[in-house]
């Protein structure tokens, strides 16, 4: 045990408090970034929901008068939900005529699962 000790000593003798835990960095501040604004956008209640209902819609997307009535919100609020989806990377938008038709970003959902599922493997 002893030795244990003075080897410990002998490798933080340089002033740091301990062994570094960490073999391998993280996650680089960019793809945080980018995982913290997808998360933040999930955050909201409405907005989780949006999602949900895009994801389960039977062609794969949703016009913005068809999502309006489900959340019991008005146009202007549920488009400003759903910008802020479009912004964080989690639904596309395509503007047909004078309306703006949404779909989940091909893999987007899953990037956020996995970042999940590599947290979790590190416990």
């Amino acid at each position: 045990m002893a030795e244990a000790l003075a080897e410990v000593a002998e490798k933080t003798a340089d002033g740091a408090c301990c062994l570094p835990s960490v073999e391998t960095p993280g996650l680089s501040a960019a793809d945080s970034s980018v995982l913290a604004a997808r998360f933040k956008a999930l955050a909201d209640p409405n907005r989780l929901r949006l999602l949900s209902l895009v994801a389960a819609g039977d062609s794969g997307e949703a016009c913005v008068c068809d999502l309006t009535g489900p959340l019991d919100l008005g146009q202007p609020t549920v488009s400003h939900h759903l910008k802020i989806l479009v912004d964080a990377g989690l639904l596309a938008r395509e503007k047909r005529g004078v309306w703006a038709y949404y779909s989940v970003v091909p893999g987007a959902l899953d990037d956020l699962a996995g970042a999940l599922g590599a947290f979790g493997a590190n416990a």
